[in-house]
């Protein structure tokens, strides 16, 4: 079938969403379909040939972040035009209600469209202010994905409705096979290391509770090495651990392979996220990657990581329970292994073959309430499709 994917957030700035359409695009074309992407992006930005730029952005802070969209009278004709040229069995549209290029093509849109919800939010002003402007535009959805039971019950909160859960996709293999033995990021039982990734001048990633948690560690473990990655310059907390000298590492901003490295070789990985989380995708990879993961007990956190089954958990903003659950992750190599082996056993069920078969059956749900005929690719066959051979096998019989 013919897809067009709308992505809110601009192509040079990494995040999530962008992550998560690019990774679902390419998953779509591997199985046959065609795939068109609109996003915001830089004229400066090299583009594969299946992305079209909506144009520039502006900042705008949002959910505790900085979120680069564009909006106005230019990108809607830009995202009309995208929509004649696809001529689409169906759009898929993230993060829909809000002032971004997804919302202006799914005012557009007259076809059957999908649409997914990132966020996850216990207040926003603004999400109150739009809920009744936004009641129109969400009629025009045909189907809706959620991509947490927090993304879900903030849509549900906001704009009524319901939602299927469908999580972030990851490429586990990917992870599962990164070097485990990588000299810049491998510890060892007396110097073991710890990984962070995160935006750095971003306070809800918690680089502060990290930081308030590193000497409390130290002091317990003083041969451990902590792992800092990300942009941003977060000065102030630099300062703060100036004084631990080679035993924080300042890594900056780290390709995929770097943090696939990264993951797979540290002794953990620790999400001190303060709020504003709606999966933890970062979690998933680090379980792939077979690593100890130590996070913030926020709701989105605890769900990907089985209430502490996969693993440990800690109060959320508080760096001393931080500093007493890292010192214990550390110590107790028996636990760390029961979680290791029990996230091994639940994290293909965020792999993007197992993913993309779920987003494929909306899909079909979609057109199927749009009375619109389902193109199949050669792949897996999805719930039309399932359905379809069933018959044909009892016409045949």
């Amino acid at each position: 079938m013919r897809i067009g994917l709308v992505c809110p957030y601009s192509l040079d700035a990494p995040g999530g969403v962008q992550v998560h359409v690019m990774e679902l695009a390419a998953e779509l074309m591997r199985r046959g379909h065609e795939v068109q992407v609109l996003a915001p992006a830089p004229q400066t930005l090299a583009l594969p040939p299946w992305v079209t730029s909506a144009g520039d952005t502006v900042p705008i802070p949002y959910n505790g972040s900085v979120a680069r969209l564009n909006f106005g009278a230019v990108v809607a004709r830009r995202a009309r035009r995208w929509l004649e040229a696809g001529d689409f069995d169906l759009i898929h549209v993230h993060e829909p209600i809000a002032p971004n290029v997804g919302l202006l093509t799914l005012q557009a849109a007259t076809g059957p469209v999908v649409a997914t919800f990132h966020a996850a939010m216990d207040r926003s002003l603004g999400r109150e202010l739009l809920a009744g402007a936004a009641g129109p535009l969400m009629e025009r959805i045909t189907a809706r994905i959620a991509v947490s039971e927090e993304a879900r019950r903030t849509l549900v909160h906001f704009h009524g409705g319901d939602a299927v859960v469908i999580p972030n996709g990851v490429d586990v293999a990917a992870f599962a096979r990164a070097p485990k033995d990588d000299p810049r990021f491998a510890g060892t039982p007396q110097a073991p290391t710890i990984g962070f990734l995160g935006r750095l001048d971003e306070p809800r990633k918690g680089l502060a509770v990290l930081a308030d948690a590193v000497p409390r560690v130290l002091e317990a473990v003083p041969g451990a090495r902590f792992l800092i990655a990300g942009r941003g310059q977060a000065e102030e907390v630099r300062r703060d651990l100036a004084p631990h000298g080679e035993h924080v590492v300042f890594l900056g901003g780290i390709g995929d392979q770097d943090k696939a490295a990264m993951l797979a070789s540290a002794t953990c990985y620790v999400a001190p996220q303060t709020g504003g989380e709606s999966f933890g995708i970062v979690l998933v990879e680090a379980m792939a990657a077979g690593t100890r993961v130590i996070a913030s007990d926020l709701a989105a956190f605890s769900a990907v990581l089985g209430s502490g089954r996969y693993g440990a958990l800690f109060r959320t903003g508080d760096g001393a329970d931080l500093a007493r659950v890292m010192i214990d992750t550390l110590a107790d190599e028996a636990g760390a292994q029961r979680r290791r082996e029990a996230a091994d056993a639940v994290v293909g069920r965020y792999d993007w073959s197992v993913v993309t078969d779920e987003i494929l059956d909306v899909y079909d749900m979609a057109l199927s309430t749009a009375h619109t005929r389902v193109n199949l690719a050669w792949a897996k066959p999805t719930i039309v499709g399932r359905l379809r051979g069933v018959l044909e096998e009892r016409d045949r019989d």
